[in-house]
């Protein structure tokens, strides 16, 4: 969950501030053709953001409601502004330049903490190691030229240290004062020391943050090595399963962040995107961007409940499972239980409603003379073999009136 002052113009998070010329970097509004104008009217959102109507519990709920297990929320994006209660800066959510500061929900990190914990969903705190707002990232003495620091390191080495220090301050911040957190997800992988020298010293940091919370999965985001848990491709799902642990993170619309009339992904994307990337070993990341008042957009909301009613009925195809070769085959997806149990997931098209009324199995084949069964269904389908394949019969009850939408599971003992 992408949500901070920027949500009021409904605009890209942070990277408007970037001074580089990249499509998500462009600015927007009254004060785009000056870039110091620019900044201090961006910064001057610190001061109207009062998101009144956010009630964490109900988008805690949501999140369970549609089947997921843990929770990423952006304590801190690149622009600096903290949504949770740092000493380290005025710069945040509770100081009184913000007007939510006078709301008892003004933490709004710890209480979204709290809610997703009540209904049983794992923590991860999502936490920019560049800081634009930052003097000793950004020194105001030289302008920024790109998202990187902007002086040189080996000449002001106590500026850097000034900002390593700040840094493992907040993130000692997030994982002592916030109950039980089981991601620390650290974006920004540019800060690393092979570039310009930006090292932030994580061994320092890791150590410090797994004193606190014991088995503490990092993400150290696009730096390879022993801080990387896991990897994050972004936007994307891998063309076949990679040899490494990972998850996908994706926008449910376009944007990261809160945009008007943004354009969604329909629940059918969706779903079929997770089945996918499970097929392939990988967690599905999905992205949901809060507005200016504290609420879901609408369509988000009807979304997350239209997966939900679909894991209610193939979650066991989902969850605890494996994948198994070859993964796909045309439409179907396939993942494998513990016991070696095969789900072949068929994505249904556009135009489907329901299942075909066969479906045809070339690589995966169930053993001699056991159940096929449909997940949501009573019984078991016909099947048989024929010319080298497997060909399950799905009665027209079953297709006039399926168990679900966008995709059916079917179930068996594989050879």
């Amino acid at each position: 969950m992408h949500w901070g002052p920027y949500s009021q113009w409904g605009i890209v998070e942070s990277w408007s501030l970037c001074p580089e010329d990249e499509p998500w970097c462009r600015r927007k509004g009254a004060h785009a053709e000056n870039y110091d104008e620019y900044r201090r009217a961006y910064e001057g959102l610190q001061a109207t953001f009062n998101p009144f109507q956010f009630n964490p519990a109900e988008w805690a709920a949501l999140a369970r409601t549609a089947g997921m297990r843990y929770l990423v929320f952006t304590t801190k994006h690149h622009d600096g502004f903290c949504m949770f209660d740092t000493k380290e800066t005025e710069y945040r959510i509770t100081s009184q330049a913000c007007p939510f500061s006078a709301d008892p929900r003004a933490n709004v990190t710890k209480e979204i903490f709290n809610a997703f914990r009540a209904e049983g969903l794992g923590i991860g705190a999502y936490f920019s190691k560049p800081d634009w707002h930052s003097p000793d990232y950004w020194w105001p003495y030289f302008p920024p030229l790109d998202r990187n620091v902007n002086y040189a390191i080996s000449k002001y080495p106590d500026r850097w240290h000034a900002f390593q220090e700040y840094t493992f301050r907040q993130i000692k911040e997030v994982v002592s004062e916030y109950g039980s957190v089981d991601i620390l997800w650290l974006d920004g992988g540019w800060v690393n020391p092979g570039n310009r020298g930006q090292d932030i010293d994580m061994p320092a940091i890791a150590a410090m943050a797994r004193s606190y919370q014991p088995g503490l999965i990092i993400v150290d985001r696009s730096v390879p090595g022993r801080f990387e848990n896991y990897r994050t491709p972004e936007q994307e799902v891998p063309d076949a399963p990679p040899d490494y642990v990972w998850e996908t993170c994706m926008t449910m619309g376009t944007s990261w962040s809160y945009v008007p009339n943004d354009r969604y992904k329909t629940a059918r994307q969706l779903v079929h995107l997770l089945v996918d990337i499970v097929a392939k070993g990988g967690n599905f990341l999905l992205n949901v961007g809060p507005g200016p008042d504290g609420t879901l957009p609408p369509v988000a909301v009807e979304r997350l409940n239209d997966i939900g009613e679909w894991m209610r009925v193939n979650g066991d195809a989902i969850y605890g499972t494996r994948p198994v070769p070859p993964y796909r085959e045309g439409s179907l997806r396939f993942t494998r239980l513990p016991d070696g149990t095969v789900n072949a997931v068929y994505c249904g098209g556009e135009d489907e409603t329901g299942p075909p009324a066969l479906i045809t199995l070339s690589s995966l084949r169930p053993v001699k003379g056991s159940a096929v069964t449909m997940l949501g269904a009573p019984g078991a389908l016909q099947w048989e073999e024929k010319g080298g394949k497997t060909i399950v019969v799905v009665p027209d009850s079953l297709r006039l009136n399926p168990p679900c939408r966008h995709a059916w599971t079917l179930r068996f003992r594989a050879e």
